[in-house]
């Protein structure tokens, strides 16, 4: 990573004012969570509706705070694991919320449901909605770029994934293939669930190998995060630590009051209650993450934007449903994990399904216009088909277009799947 030299008086001048700019921003977003952190200190709770609006919001507010300061954290930190941390740090509202379901379930069973409602909902809205929305923006911005001549044609109906995603590729085709057992075990095993933290464990420091070995240049960042990176190291760096505290504070004490207010909404506004934490939480936790991938892909990046949302679903496929048992068990549970019933294993399949099939459609390391479609489509039906045969006959066809594609690409799967295994710098991992 170059050093940041000292600037010229007339590009300070641009520095301050790109700094003051971030920082009113920033104090927006720190305006909109403060009535959380009132409501949080003073205890009150008017109605499970406005304790939703205002931790919601703080939540989503948050979040922004902490993507600004994971895209800008790039600037000191390259390659594979740069994308890896950012992932983990954009998805740590989810994680947040869906802890405190899996903890409090220990002691109340009537929240086991929610921790897997929403574990299952984010994951399928980041495949089937945020991989979609990337590449169709990618395709669509690729267009300015073959009208100059500075890429092919094809790119208009291709996005190619860079060479560094086959590890996030592999890691996601193992973890694909292991979360199959979750449903044929009816549960989520403390066991299970340290193979799965462990395999997160290998995952940075894989990804921290290729960063090191690596030889990608530094991308230009732009918006918030240029802002934020323009500032000179030290500033750019306590500015980042800030953020990154502030941020986790507020998501941390919002957390609890927000997922019980999800809970309670529904009873009031008469909604299922498992249908607000299935979807409505992820779409508050996820918004940021969205909104940086397709920043990304609006900049020209579109392998990075998709390496991003693939790095969060190893990270939710890995230390997430890893996390789930523990902190049930940690919540007063006794049954050695966090026990599954029939809704949630078909839920949990409907979802390694749907994983499954975006592996085998990223597995050439190559996202097809088609299949973005075909992906979206499929995640749209889900809302049609509610009941449970429905949603089995789903998972099936998941599987066979799956199987299918795995053939049509069926020269990529062995070095996919060995890439978490192999050296950096093995061909078939470059």
């Amino acid at each position: 990573m170059t050093n940041t030299l000292s600037p010229a008086p007339a590009t300070a001048v641009a520095v301050s004012r790109m700094g003051a700019s971030a920082w009113g921003r920033i104090a927006i977003c720190i305006a909109v969570a403060l009535p959380a952190v009132v409501f949080r200190i003073g205890g009150f709770a008017p109605n499970p509706v406005v304790d939703l609006l205002v931790f919601g919001a703080a939540v989503v507010a948050a979040s922004f705070l902490l993507a600004w300061a994971a895209e800008a954290a790039q600037k000191d930190i390259a390659g594979a694991l740069a994308i890896a941390i950012l992932a983990l740090i954009a998805v740590l509202p989810e994680y947040a919320v869906d802890l405190y379901y899996a903890f409090r379930s220990g002691s109340d069973p009537a929240y086991e449901q929610f921790a897997a409602a929403n574990m299952t909902g984010s994951n399928r809205l980041l495949l089937g909605f945020g991989w979609p929305l990337v590449v169709i923006i990618s395709l669509l911005v690729a267009r300015r770029f073959v009208r100059t001549g500075a890429m092919p044609p094809i790119a208009t109906k291709v996005l190619e994934l860079e060479r560094s995603a086959r590890l996030d590729v592999g890691f996601l085709a193992l973890l694909a293939l292991v979360a199959f057992l979750i449903p044929l075990m009816g549960s989520i095993p403390m066991w299970f669930g340290f193979v799965l933290l462990a395999a997160f464990v290998l995952y940075l420091w894989r990804a921290s190998k290729v960063s090191d070995d690596g030889d990608e240049d530094d991308e230009e960042l732009v918006g918030m995060a240029g802002n934020i990176a323009s500032m000179s190291q030290s500033s750019r760096r306590w500015t980042i630590v800030a953020l990154f505290v502030v941020a986790a504070a507020v998501i941390l004490s919002s957390a609890e009051p927000f997922a019980d207010a999800l809970v309670q909404s529904g009873s009031a506004l008469g909604i299922d209650s498992y249908f607000l934490v299935q979807w409505l939480a992820p779409l508050a936790t996820e918004a940021p993450e969205f909104i940086v991938a397709a920043l990304f892909a609006l900049r020209g990046m579109g392998g990075a934007a998709i390496g991003t949302l693939i790095a969060s679903k190893v990270n939710q496929w890995s230390l997430l449903v890893g996390s789930l048992p523990i902190a049930h068990v940690l919540g007063g549970g006794t049954t050695g994990g966090l026990p599954l019933d029939g809704r949630q294993v078909e839920e949990f399949m409907l979802t390694a399904s749907q994983t499954l099939l975006g592996v085998a459609i990223i597995i050439a390391l190559r996202f097809h216009r088609w299949s973005a479609i075909a992906l979206a489509a499929l995640f749209a039906v889900q809302f049609a088909v509610t009941d449970t045969n429905g949603r089995w006959v789903l998972s099936i066809v998941h599987v066979v277009a799956a199987l299918v594609v795995f053939w049509i690409n069926r020269r990529d799967i062995l070095p996919t799947l060995a890439a978490p295994f192999r050296r950096p710098s093995s061909p078939s991992l470059r």
